[in-house]
């Protein structure tokens, strides 16, 4: 599933990186502390986390991640929105629990 599908499905809100939205979602991982994402998480995985400093769209990059999701409605800081800009990776969010998102995701066949 494409980024951009996932994003209509589940009605989040875009809030940088468009360039990206066609990227392949191959996974999911959720977390918050950035080395464990670093070696934990796969590439083509979307992204579930709290955190939205600038230091989340360069994990994201890294680990080649096909989106970042902020979930319970926290607003990304903006010089994160312009990093994601212009490393065409997708910030989404949405007013409910990373748990949440994670059902939903799972439910749409994402695993």
């Amino acid at each position: 599933m494409k980024v951009r599908e996932l994003a209509q499905k589940l009605n989040l809100r875009l809030f940088a990186g468009e360039d990206g939205l066609e990227r392949e979602i191959s996974g999911v991982y959720i977390g918050d502390l950035l080395s464990r994402v670093m070696s934990n998480s796969e590439s083509g995985s979307a992204w579930i986390t709290i955190h939205t400093h600038v230091n989340i769209v360069a994990v994201a990059s890294l680990n080649e991640l096909s989106c970042i999701i902020i979930p319970e409605g926290i607003e990304p800081e903006e010089n994160t929105l312009d990093k994601a800009v212009a490393e065409s990776i997708p910030i989404l969010g949405k007013k409910v629990s990373s748990y949440s998102l994670a059902c939903r995701i799972y439910e749409l066949g994402i695993k």
